[in-house]
Order: structure tokens, then sequence, then C-alpha cells
């Protein structure tokens, strides 16, 4: 796997996930913090589940422990859960960054794929939790976008 596609889509999915955290400055803590009894429940769920996954491979494929998943009672607010994804987005762009793609083709211990597989996931997973929130935003009257992968790159000439 091509160490610049990998990039690309790593800063794909953290600016997608930023223009989230966008949108959801624009509803209320009461809207932010509502259960839903799809996937995770609340927005603030769904957010942190976000974060929460991306942290926890990011660990690992840096050969650190498993960090577990965190409790999202830990993050009462829109803004203890948007310097959450800011800190973890950091980590997660020096990690790429930094990245050889010898080094992404390589299995970390206890894994069956390589970084690189492992990267994809995360993009995957994120675009599948956004769509959610972007779902519940639409319905709280919020605006939302299209996070089109191909409609990203264009905007981007």
């Amino acid at each position: 796997m091509s160490l610049q596609m990998i990039k690309t889509f790593i800063e794909y999915h953290i600016d997608m996930t930023r223009r989230v955290w966008e949108l959801i400055d624009r509803i209320t803590d009461e809207q932010f913090l509502a259960d839903d009894v799809y996937s995770r429940g609340s927005i603030r769920n769904l957010m942190v589940h976000l974060v929460s996954t991306d942290r926890r491979w990011l660990s690992g494929l840096k050969n650190g422990p498993d960090v577990g998943h965190l409790k999202f009672e830990d993050y009462p607010t829109r803004i203890a859960a948007r310097e959450l994804f800011d800190a973890v987005a950091k980590d997660f762009s020096n990690y790429t960054n930094v990245a050889t793609e010898e080094e992404l083709n390589q299995k970390p211990p206890e894994f069956t794929h390589p970084r690189w597989a492992v990267l994809l996931h995360l993009v995957n997973h994120g675009t599948d939790h956004r769509s959610t929130v972007l779902q519940k935003l639409t319905e709280l009257g919020a605006p939302t976008f299209d996070q089109d992968f191909i409609i990203w790159l264009w905007s981007r000439k």
C-alpha cells in the first residue's frame, strides 16, 4: 500500500471528523447528550466511541499497550469530547507523518494484518459513525455535508 495513499486517507478521516465537530457546535448540550436507541446512543457517545477506537488502534500500531475503550461519561460536555478528538487527531497525524512504507507493511505484534490495513479500517469505521451523526444532526435541523472521499479530493485542488 502506498504511503502517500494512506496519509491522504488519514487526512481525509481527520478532516471529515473535524467538520462534523463544527456542526456539533450548532446544537445544544441537551441534543448532544440525548440518548438514541441506534448504535452507541447519543451523538456524544458516537463521537467518543469514534475517537476511542482511533486511540486504541493507534496505540497498538505504535506497539504500545492496549489502552482499552474510553468511558462516555468521562466526557460530559462537547468541549471535553472535542478536546479528546483534537488530542488524538494530532497524535494520529504525527504517527502517519513519520511512518515509513516499510513500517506500514509490517504487522505489529499480536495483529493479523499489516498497519496499512488497520489504518484503512479506521477510515471506514469513521465514515460509518460520521454518517450516523450526520443523520442525527439533520434531524435536529443542523446543516450537513457530503463526506464522499472523491468530493473531498476535488475540493483540495
